[in-house]
């Protein structure tokens, strides 16, 4: 099941997108219910609060704008960050040698916050040279949290997973290597575009598919979330240590190499960027970054 969150006829509306991707049917919803895209859905998931009751003419693909299908998260996103192994290795030499984890050891866990988040082919606004003149591009699963807890237990962890979704987890590097720690340098405004929809959990093996990653074109991103240094269990594992997640919670498992930073020299986003990622089974979000 794929779920969706789309503008139609001036309002925000969340439905079950067909099979064949052309139509999303809405469900019978009041705008204030929609307001926070699929959140509600997630929460009746776990609380059974109300049916998923459809309206009866599905509206063609084509007619709608999608938008992110957690247009504003409950509370800043959880990020993993040098979480696949070719990646750790392509920043090993880099200013963040520091960084790298073991697999060993515990990830790397940061956040974004919640006001960043833009729709899937929504535009990125680069904050201006004046702020940060290093934008680079990550492609990433993220886990959408259906059933919350705390202290979840690696054992018991796919049981809490609602779905997944992509992002693009944006990021300043300049600003992120100014403050010494990650947040303010992933948190500007659109800087992390989501959907296309959510794909739920009995549709897609999030441990074993495949996350591409184009800048104009160009294929600089290519790798398999079997390439994972912390996987999706122990990373629900460790946010849920001693911090309670909440249906609607969503945790980015961490980009692959091929980020711009990774080049020599490295390439940064420029305005008039487009930048497309896909992941099997799940779909495409393309974002232009514009002034």
């Amino acid at each position: 099941m794929r779920i969706a969150t789309f503008q139609y006829q001036g309002r925000r509306q969340v439905g079950i997108v067909s099979d064949d991707l052309r139509s999303v049917a809405p469900f019978q919803w009041t705008e204030a219910r929609a307001r926070r895209g699929a959140q509600a859905l997630i929460e009746d998931d776990v609380i059974g609060h109300e049916s998923m009751a459809l309206t009866s003419a599905p509206v063609p693909m084509e007619q709608l704008q999608l938008e992110a299908p957690l247009p504003l998260p409950r509370r800043n996103i959880f990020c993993v960050g040098r979480n696949y192994h070719a990646h750790a290795r392509e920043l090993a030499a880099s200013v963040f040698k520091e960084n790298t984890p073991k697999a060993d050891g515990w990830p790397i866990v940061f956040t974004k916050v919640p006001e960043s988040v833009t729709g899937p082919h929504d535009a990125v606004r680069l904050p201006g040279a004046q702020v940060s003149t290093h934008i680079d591009y990550e492609a990433e699963l993220a886990v959408v949290i259906g059933k919350g807890g705390r202290n979840i237990a690696r054992a018991d962890a796919m049981a809490h997973v609602f779905g997944y979704t992509i992002i693009n987890d944006v990021t300043a590097r300049d600003v992120q290597m100014r403050h010494q720690q990650w947040d303010l340098g992933k948190s500007f405004d659109t800087f992390c575009p989501m959907g296309p929809w959510i794909v739920s959990a009995d549709a897609l093996d999030g441990s074993n598919t495949r996350v591409r990653c184009w800048v104009n074109g160009e294929l600089r991103q290519d790798a398999q979330t079997t390439d994972l240094i912390f996987d999706i269990p122990s990373l629900i594992e460790t946010c849920s240590r001693g911090i309670t997640l909440h249906p609607g919670d969503v945790i980015a498992t961490g980009t692959a190499a091929g980020v711009g930073q990774g080049f020599t020299p490295p390439r940064y986003l420029k305005a008039g960027d487009v930048v497309r990622i896909e992941i099997d089974g799940l779909g495409v979000i393309e974002n232009r970054f514009v002034d």
